[in-house]
């Protein structure tokens, strides 16, 4: 595999920093760009971030010295000098797909964590596990692009990629699901925020995250969606309902789910976890840098998974499931967990740009 250089254009924010330290001695990609706002434009990373760098590891030595360009207007400059751009900027939404439209316009393929373009029915969303054969779709954005390299891609909200995974092997086995219901509890890294810098998480609970709920019902049908001509089509099932609520956890979404299947044709209780057992995806088969090697772990005792405990398994790009039984309402319930910033963010990025690049995308 050849190494393509690439830029991470929102270095300066907490998921942007988080790409910092997955990228840094990355096998197939090297940083060799930082962009941010205006306001940060002009400094060295080092710089910019005093006092500011919230990652446990410390700011990779490579990027300290780095020159931080302009995001929106040294875009001519920064698609000459890269062969893709990991995006990670804090704007609003339209202003988000306008830009990151502007780059794949430029001939420069975007990796995104926003939410912008993710239901733009030509933009692949993709769990790298679950959906990889979205990316076909990307030939006819370029065809409505008008461009031969450029496109985006972009990777599901965090907090659905604790709990869509656990579902959406149990639907491939041949065991339709139907409804879901489902109470994600999550970290408060997912609002780029730590304890320092949002004391009032403290000992406290706050029962809405604007704009999750509808995330959490809505892109899971994309996931389960097929490509039909020039666009992927979202599936009309399952039927998600969603509550979110925002809990004093640094790192680490975990997700209260029931599930009910199609006709009452439910797999065993032991059917389930040997098929999360032998579950593996596109990443597992092509043995991709940043993929686990076991995807889903299920944990026998009851008080597990806990998000101290099970949110770095596999480097933090595993998803974790326990307590898995029968419910009075439901078919079944359980509970699942994800590192929020590594697999539901970040490093479900790269994951997908390693996907990308092992199908030629880059090239």
């Amino acid at each position: 595999m050849k190494k393509y250089k690439v830029g991470i254009i929102g270095a300066t924010g907490m998921v942007g920093q988080r790409f910092a330290t997955l990228l840094d001695a990355h096998p197939w990609f090297e940083v060799v760009l930082l962009a941010a706002s205006a306001r940060n434009a002009g400094k060295t990373y080092a710089e910019a971030l005093e006092g500011k760098w919230q990652m446990q590891e410390p700011m990779p030595e490579a990027m300290k010295d780095l020159v931080i360009y302009n995001a929106e207007e040294d875009i001519d400059k920064i698609v000459k000098l890269v062969d893709f751009v990991f995006c990670a900027v804090n704007m609003k939404k339209d202003e988000i797909r306008a830009l990151e439209e502007k780059y794949a316009k430029a001939e420069c393929p975007v990796v995104s964590n926003n939410s912008a373009h993710r239901h733009t029915d030509d933009v692949p969303m993709i769990l790298p596990e679950l959906n990889p054969e979205h990316i076909e779709v990307i030939e006819s954005q370029r065809k409505r692009l008008g461009t031969k390299k450029g496109f985006i891609a972009v990777k599901p909200n965090c907090s659905i990629q604790c709990y869509v995974p656990a579902l959406f092997p149990l639907d491939k086995a041949g065991y339709t699901v139907k409804d879901v219901l489902v109470c994600t509890y999550q970290a408060i890294s997912g609002a780029g925020k730590n304890f320092e810098t949002w004391p009032e998480m403290v000992d406290n609970l706050i029962p809405y995250i604007g704009g999750e709920e509808e995330k959490s019902e809505k892109e899971p049908l994309k996931i389960w969606g097929k490509i039909e001509g020039d666009v992927i089509k979202d599936a009309s099932s399952p039927n998600f309902t969603a509550q979110c609520l925002r809990v004093p956890v640094s790192d680490g979404h975990t997700g209260a789910v029931y599930v009910r299947f199609e006709d009452g044709k439910k797999p065993s209780i032991e059917e389930c976890k040997r098929i999360w057992k032998e579950f593996k995806g596109e990443p597992q088969k092509l043995s991709l840098p940043s993929a686990p090697k076991q995807f889903l772990y299920y944990f026998e005792e009851d008080d597990q998974p806990q998000a101290k405990q099970q949110r770095n398994l596999e480097n933090g790009m595993a998803v974790s499931i326990g307590r898995l039984r029968e419910d009075t309402q439901f078919d079944y319930k359980f509970v699942c967990l994800a590192h929020n910033t590594l697999r539901g963010a970040a490093g479900g990025a790269v994951l997908m740009a390693e996907l990308l690049a092992a199908n030629g995308y880059f090239d």
